[in-house]
């Protein structure tokens, strides 16, 4: 029996629930899935992006209670250090930290023009102007990453810290057929292809729920 109980919310709109789930299933943690219904306050806050502060996904271990994405790959990589979450070589390790908290704390155009919607497709999707910096600056940040660590994934030949980070930026570059370039449509791909994205994506798509205000194309 899993002594660890992982809380998200929706699999389909939540990106900040599958990049908690995701490094769960990296360090190799057996934990049971609490779900949050989307009518929930906290969850929808999260969702529509009311909230400043977000309390999903938040991980119970052992009488310890953590949230926050980036409080549960530090404390998975603590548990876990053989499990890759951050590269072992210290520079490596930096520089994940460093594009792992960009993405945290950054690209807010981005997540307010192109909301996470995994069971939606729209090929003719008219990107606002304000999210094209925040698609250049991720472009860039992947093609450095996959050009200094030889990929596939961001920082080598095993998933980190950054590439659960970024998984649904690859999702969003998908659903609304964002034009990235050739190095970087690999990835998404290859990030769409990874078993455990598969897993949730699965599981996305199966869920009943849904949110009229993220599945206007607008």
């Amino acid at each position: 029996m899993a002594n660890a109980v992982l809380t998200i919310s929706s699999k389909n709109y939540s990106s900040w629930s599958l990049r908690g789930w995701l490094l769960c299933k990296m360090a190799g943690l057996k934990f049971e899935e609490k779900s949050l219904s989307i009518d929930d306050p906290s969850a929808r806050a999260e969702l529509l992006l009311l909230s400043s502060s977000f309390r999903t996904p938040a991980l119970d271990h052992e009488g310890l209670h953590v949230w926050d994405t980036l409080a549960i790959a530090e404390y998975l990589h603590e548990l876990f250090p053989k499990a890759g979450i951050l590269p072992a070589e210290r520079a490596a390790r930096s520089h994940n930290r460093s594009v792992s908290g960009e993405m945290h704390s950054g690209f807010t155009n981005l997540r307010s023009a192109l909301p996470m919607n995994i069971k939606a497709i729209f090929p003719n999707f008219r990107v606002w102007t304000g999210a094209k910096p925040d698609i250049e600056r991720i472009s860039a940040i992947w093609r450095e990453c996959l050009s200094q660590y030889g990929g596939p994934f961001l920082f080598g030949s095993k998933p980190t810290l950054a590439d659960a980070m970024f998984a649904p930026v690859a999702s969003r570059f998908a659903t609304y057929n964002v034009g990235i370039d050739a190095q970087c449509s690999g990835f998404r791909d290859h990030i769409l292809g990874w078993a455990p994205m598969i897993e949730w994506t699965e599981a996305a798509i199966a869920e009943v729920d849904e949110m009229e205000e993220l599945d206007v194309e607008f």
